[in-house]
């Protein structure tokens, strides 16, 4: 079964700009454990998909830069972004069964949809979601720099499309996890990243730290 060859993985998920890079890097540094960044992976899945069974990846890719994120409404943006539709998914899968169980794996990525996660946990404290405030993802934006909307048109038109877009996209994993009772942290301008790191390893190991998880 899937969840038995995937006991060592430990699951971060959320909105794009909270931070679960940041956290998976500390946590898995300060526990001896092995970084898997979904984002990092996109090419190589990319190259390993069909049209035939990633139809949204491919009208996506057929696209121009105006296209995706310039002349369309974030509402189209969000339902037809194909990670945000699960396409690829089962590549991640194959690629975390594939890592050694030890010394153990942080997944990270906003594909990690819980949907499809849920059903690989042996138990809910294996993951969470890490839910960005707009203002905190607005904050996290201007610090790393907009690449996407400097590469279209309209960069002013399309940063505010992918906000809107995130904004939704949060909205969604916020209504996903409660549905299906898994952990959560909502991430604001005022939480620290060490706060954060703190309360992930909350949820990762019980009893660690004082105070809640989200």
């Amino acid at each position: 079964m899937a969840t038995d060859r995937l006991r060592h993985v430990r699951w971060i998920g959320g909105g794009s700009g909270a931070g679960k890079t940041t956290v998976a890097r500390r946590l898995a540094a300060e526990r001896g454990m092995r970084v898997y960044s979904t984002d990092d992976a996109m090419a190589g899945h990319v190259a390993r998909s069909s049209r035939a069974d990633a139809p949204y990846l491919a009208r996506f890719l057929d696209m121009s830069m105006d296209e995706r994120w310039v002349r369309r409404s974030p509402e189209t943006m969000l339902e037809t972004f194909p990670w945000f539709r699960g396409e690829g998914f089962e590549l991640i899968v194959e690629d975390l069964a594939a890592l050694p169980t030890e010394p153990g794996v942080i997944a990270e990525g906003f594909r990690l949809l819980p949907s499809l996660v849920e059903p690989l946990l042996t138990e809910p404290g294996q993951a969470v979601w890490l839910l960005p405030t707009p203002e905190f993802r607005r904050a996290a934006f201007d610090r790393r720099g907009w690449d996407i909307p400097r590469r279209t048109g309209d960069p002013a038109r399309a940063s505010q499309n992918l906000l809107e877009r995130d904004r939704m996209f949060t909205d969604r994993l916020r209504g996903e996890t409660r549905r299906l009772g898994l952990p959560v942290i909502e991430v604001d301008v005022g939480m620290s990243e060490d706060e954060l790191v703190r309360r992930v390893t909350r949820v990762f190991l019980p009893g660690t730290a004082r105070g809640d998880a989200g």
